[in-house]
């Protein structure tokens, strides 16, 4: 199954969101818990949640994805910034339930002159505070570019933080192509040596979720700049190696391109267009 889909906004409920998703020929979807660049939120309406997942299933819909907002910093070296992201953290984890069995993704977090070692304790203090044995959610750390202090631009750090998460089957990655690629991974001439990479250190059984992005800059730019499917130094090309490669199959991929509506709909097109059955 070829699942693909795009960042859709939550201000109208789980439903719409779904509807809108169908309508543009995605079978998942992407959306932020609260305000992208804060903390504000809406309460999710249980109601809406119960109509969303019956709909969802009768039109055959694949596994979304909750993304938490840019703001939130789990390795900040400020006590009462990483006890927000753990309020926030637990709180978003809390409404997922009322739609199970998906995913929460979120950065890993920059350190800030801390150092990876010191962030790196921190993250692993956050996820081990708030993952529950009862969660039916599975928590993604994303694939960084490694702008600035960043944690997560490479395979082993993500790996570092995942070894030492208590409740390893509630936790996973998911991989940003423009990430990737700024962070200095070559994933056109050399994505069956990325896939590998990532399998030796961390493992695919941990891949559950992608962000499919092209980049505005060159390969290990560090700089984390989205540009459209086609339209960047990725390349047309390589997102056809990518998406039918074996260890993306069945996998949410999800469109985070500077893009609207109709132009997501041209995307989800085209990769479909690229997909070989």
């Amino acid at each position: 199954m070829f699942t693909i889909g795009c960042h859709l906004s939550s201000s109208k409920g789980f439903l719409h969101m779904g509807k809108e998703a169908i309508s543009l020929g995605a079978n998942t979807f992407q959306f932020f818990t609260r305000n992208p660049r804060g903390f504000s939120s809406k309460e999710p309406d249980p109601a809406d949640c119960e109509a969303f997942i019956k709909y969802w299933s009768e039109n055959n819909g694949g596994k979304i994805v909750a993304h938490a907002p840019y703001t939130l910093n789990a390795c900040s070296a400020e006590e009462k910034t990483r006890e927000l992201a753990y309020m926030i953290m637990s709180d978003d984890l809390k409404r997922m339930e009322l739609v199970p069995d998906n995913y929460y993704n979120f950065h890993p977090g920059s350190h800030v002159k801390q150092g990876v070692e010191k962030g790196t304790d921190y993250i692993v203090e956050l996820l081990n505070r708030v993952i529950t044995p009862e969660q039916k959610t599975i928590v993604l750390l994303e694939t960084m570019a490694g702008k600035g202090s960043e944690i997560g631009r490479t395979f082993e750090e993500i790996q570092a933080i995942i070894e030492r998460v208590e409740l390893k089957d509630k936790i996973g990655v998911c991989m940003d192509t423009c990430h990737v690629f700024d962070g200095g991974y070559d994933i056109i001439n050399k994505l069956d040596s990325v896939f590998e990479e990532f399998d030796r250190i961390i493992g695919l059984n941990k891949l559950y979720a992608v962000h499919i992005n092209d980049s505005k800059n060159v390969m290990g730019s560090h700089k984390d700049r989205h540009e459209c499917i086609g339209k960047g130094n990725i390349g047309i090309e390589a997102f056809e190696r990518f998406v039918n490669h074996k260890a993306v199959q069945g996998l949410p991929m999800i469109l985070e391109t500077p893009n609207d509506l109709p132009g997501y709909k041209q995307e989800i097109e085209l990769l479909k267009g690229l997909y070989k059955e």
